[in-house]
């Protein structure tokens, strides 16, 4: 089993920047492909971004997509989400979450972290 602890959560002004971090313990991440999804009050949670195992692939929402970087250090077992042009539409609960190989399910998640942006 993985256990994931988000931090890096925080309030910031509309165009600022966040890093997030997931920390994970219990086993290696290296074993698996690595997500980050959010949660907004009254929303259905949304994937916002991906990494496979070895971090040669990345994949993200059209909404993230040039603002926020996905990475990941194997060594360290942790996975960063850098959230850069933040806007008030970002504001939500940030959660990362592991995922099998040649599986489409997630299927240990952290407690996540909260993410507010003001306008």
């Amino acid at each position: 089993q993985v256990q994931l602890v988000e931090s890096g959560g925080g309030l910031v002004q509309a165009g600022g920047s966040l890093r997030l971090s997931c920390a994970a313990s219990g086993r290696t991440i290296s074993a698996y492909h690595m997500g980050w999804f959010r949660q907004a009050p009254g929303k259905e949670r949304e994937f916002v971004c991906s990494i496979t195992w070895n971090g040669d692939s990345t994949y993200y929402a059209d909404s993230v997509k040039g603002r926020f970087t996905i990475s990941r250090d194997n060594a360290k077992n942790t996975v960063y989400l850098q959230m850069n042009s933040l806007k008030p539409e970002d504001t939500a609960t940030y959660y990362c979450a592991v995922r099998r190989l040649r599986q489409n399910e997630y299927i240990y998640w952290g407690q996540g972290t909260q993410v507010t942006v003001n306008s």
